[in-house]
C-alpha cells in the first residue's frame, strides 16, 4: 500500500479540525452560500489544469476541488443531514446500479446504444429506491446555472442520444448557412428581437459542429480567444514600434499586418 493512501481520512479529519472551536475562525464562518463562488472557481481551475496538460497542476487543483466537497459534507454533517461517507456510499451505489452491463445482466452493443438507454437506467434506479421519477422531459435535469455554451452542449447531446441529431457535419453546415440567411433576413427587416433570436440559432448550430466532432466547445473557444489576443498584441507591437497607435491606423493597414501575422504563426 502506498504511504499516501491514508490521506483521504486525514483530510476529512483536517476539515473537522478547521471547523472546530480550536480550528480556524475563517473556516468556521463559512456557509453553503459563501462557499458557492469558491466551488465554481476551483472547478474552473481544474478545467484550466486539464487544458494545460500538466499532471502536477491537475493533481493540485483536483485536491482543491476535493477540499470543497469535504467542506460541504462537513457542513451537512453539522446539520445532521449526511457526511462524506454517505456521499461516497451513495455515489458508489449509484454507479454500480447505472452500469447493469458491468455489474448485472444487461448487454449493449456499444456506447451509443448504452447512452440511448441511459435515462431509462436512471429512472429504473429511482423507482427501485422508491423515489418519484420527476422528469417529464429528456432535457429536464440540466443544471440551470450552467453557462449557455455548456447548456447548449448538454441539451443537444441528450437529444442526440435518442437519435435526434444531424446525419453528418455537412448537414450541420447546411443548417448553419440556413440560420445565417435567416439572420440576414432579420437584419433587413430591422427587427431587433428577431435578430437576437437568429444570432442564438446561429451560435447553437456552430456549437453542434463542436459536439459532433467530440471537441469541448469551451476549450476550442478559449484557444481561439488566446490566439486572437496573441495576434492582436503582435499587431499592436508592430505599430507601436513605428510610432503609430491603432486608433490612428486604417482597417486595411491593420488587416495587412494581421494577415502577415497569420502567415508567420499558422493555426
Amino acid at each position: 500500500m502506498s504511504l499516501r493512501e491514508g490521506y483521504f481520512q486525514k483530510l476529512v479529519e483536517l476539515v473537522k479540525l478547521l471547523r472546530s472551536p480550536d480550528g480556524c475562525p475563517w473556516d468556521r464562518e463559512q456557509t453553503r452560500e459563501t462557499l458557492k463562488p469558491m466551488l465554481i472557481e476551483e472547478t474552473y481551475e481544474v478545467l484550466d489544469a486539464l487544458e494545460n496538460g500538466e499532471a502536477e497542476e491537475l493533481c493540485d487543483e483536483l485536491g482543491d476541488l476535493l477540499f470543497q466537497i469535504l467542506f460541504h459534507s462537513k457542513i451537512a454533517e453539522e446539520k445532521e443531514e449526511f457526511n462524506i461517507h454517505d456521499v461516497c456510499y451513495k455515489n458508489y451505489k449509484k454507479m454500480v446500479e447505472r452500469h447493469p452491463h458491468v455489474f448485472g445482466n444487461e448487454s449493449y452493443a456499444n456506447s451509443k446504444e448504452l447512452l440511448k438507454n441511459w435515462e431509462d437506467i436512471k429512472n429504473e434506479q429511482r423507482k427501485a429506491e422508491g423515489r418519484p421519477v420527476k422528469k417529464e422531459s429528456l432535457l429536464d435535469g440540466t443544471p440551470r446555472r450552467l453557462p449557455a455554451l455548456y447548456e447548449a452542449y448538454q441539451i443537444s447531446s441528450k437529444a442526440a442520444r435518442i437519435g435526434f441529431d444531424w446525419d453528418n457535419i455537412e448537414s450541420i453546415r447546411d443548417q448553419f448557412l440556413e440560420e445565417f440567411e435567416e439572420l440576414q433576413n432579420a437584419l433587413e427587416e430591422g427587427n431587433k428581437e428577431k435578430v437576437k433570436s437568429e444570432v442564438g440559432d446561429l451560435l447553437f448550430s456552430a456549437l453542434n459542429i463542436s459536439r459532433r466532432l467530440g471537441i469541448d466547445p469551451e476549450t476550442a473557444l478559449k484557444g481561439a480567444n488566446r490566439k486572437f489576443t496573441r495576434r492582436f498584441k503582435s499587431m499592436e507591437s508592430y505599430f507601436i514600434a513605428r510610432g503609430k497607435a491603432l486608433k490612428e491606423t486604417g482597417f486595411q493597414e491593420m488587416e495587412r499586418v494581421w494577415q502577415n501575422q497569420k502567415v508567420s504563426e499558422p493555426d
